[in-house]
C-alpha cells in the first residue's frame, strides 16, 4: 500500500473512533479543506471542524472504502450516518473525497456530496424545497461558520 493511501486510511480510522487529534495529525499545517458546508477552511480551522463534528456526532457511524493514492494525490469514498443536531433528523451522507499531499501529510482535502440530498434529510421540507438553491447553501455555510467560531472560542 502506498504511504499516502495508508495516511488516508489512518485519517478515516481516527474519524471512526472520533479521534480528532489523530485526524489533525494527518494534516499538513497549511492544509486547506472544502466541502459544500465549509467551503474554505485552512490550518487550525480544519482541525477544529473535525473536532467539533467528532464531539457533537454522538451517534455518528462512518464507513470508508476505495482508498487510492500516489505521491501527489488520492481519493476515497466515505459515508456518514448521524443525527443532525439542529433538527434531530437522521442523515445518511454519501461523500467522495480527493486529497493532495505535501511532506507526507494531507495538504488539500476536498469533500463532494449532493447538497440537495443532504438538505432534504437534515432540514426536512425546507431542505427539499430549497436544497438546490444557492440561497440555502449560503445560509448553511454562514450558520456552519458561526457554529465553528463559537466552538473554537469555547475551546480556547
Amino acid at each position: 500500500m502506498h504511504p499516502n493511501a495508508a495516511l488516508i486510511q489512518r485519517f478515516y480510522t481516527c474519524f471512526q473512533k472520533r479521534d480528532a487529534a489523530g485526524m489533525a495529525a494527518c494534516y499538513h499545517p497549511q492544509v486547506q479543506i472544502s466541502d459544500p458546508a465549509f467551503p474554505d477552511l485552512r490550518g487550525p480551522q480544519a482541525a477544529a471542524m473535525w473536532a467539533m463534528l467528532a464531539e457533537r456526532g454522538k451517534d455518528l457511524q462512518l464507513e470508508f472504502r476505495d482508498v487510492r493514492a500516489d505521491d501527489r494525490g488520492g481519493s476515497a469514498h466515505w459515508e456518514a450516518r448521524y443525527t443532525f443536531t439542529k433538527t434531530g433528523r437522521k442523515v445518511h451522507n454519501v461523500i467522495d473525497a480527493s486529497f493532495e499531499f505535501r511532506d507526507g501529510l494531507i495538504v488539500k482535502h476536498t469533500d463532494r456530496f449532493d447538497f440537495a440530498r443532504w438538505a432534504s434529510q437534515a432540514l426536512g421540507p425546507m431542505g427539499m424545497l430549497l436544497g438546490r438553491t444557492g440561497w440555502l447553501q449560503k445560509k448553511v455555510q454562514v450558520t456552519a461558520a458561526q457554529g465553528l467560531a463559537e466552538y473554537s472560542a469555547k475551546k480556547r
